[in-house]
């Protein structure tokens, strides 16, 4: 990255700089501008300029979705948090327990997946009115036909 004449970071960057520095590609950040995750602006000759801040804020949004937090909770989270500032170790905080809790649930839900597995395997969904995983309790059987597994995933 160039540094300016008196040796300091430069408080904007082009696409490219924050690809490079961020190891996330051009297209990457342009879907991310999309939805409002990040901010850029058009330079005189109408080129896309970043706040040097963006890359504490893409560098969040990466290890956010390396945790398999869906891109539409990160939008969520990150709406109410100003562009124009990095983010701050108490942001990360509320971020990472708004989080915390969702990877909790999952990690839940996925110990329950994967100790019925087996008795799956066993029942080979021959018994649809025991299915632990699919049918469990025959909620299917009580709800009747219809687009009932639809409305529930």
């Amino acid at each position: 990255m160039k540094k300016d004449s008196e040796g300091r970071a430069p408080l904007e960057l082009t696409v490219g700089e924050v690809a490079q520095r961020s190891g996330v590609a051009v297209s990457t950040l342009h879907f991310y501008e999309t939805k409002g995750l990040i901010r850029s602006w058009r330079n005189r000759g109408n080129q896309r300029r970043y706040p040097r801040v963006v890359l504490r804020r893409v560098a969040v949004i990466k290890v956010a979705q390396k945790t398999g937090i869906p891109l539409a909770d990160i939008a969520e989270a990150l709406s109410v948090l100003p562009h124009d500032r990095p983010l701050t170790a108490r942001d990360w905080q509320r971020l990472s327990q708004t989080w915390k809790r969702q990877l909790d649930a999952r990690i839940a839900s996925l110990t329950s997946l994967r100790d019925h597995l087996t008795g799956c395997i066993g029942c080979g969904c021959l018994s649809m009115e025991e299915c632990p995983l699919r049918n469990p309790q025959d909620m299917l059987g009580e709800k009747g036909a219809g687009p009932i597994l639809l409305e529930a995933e």
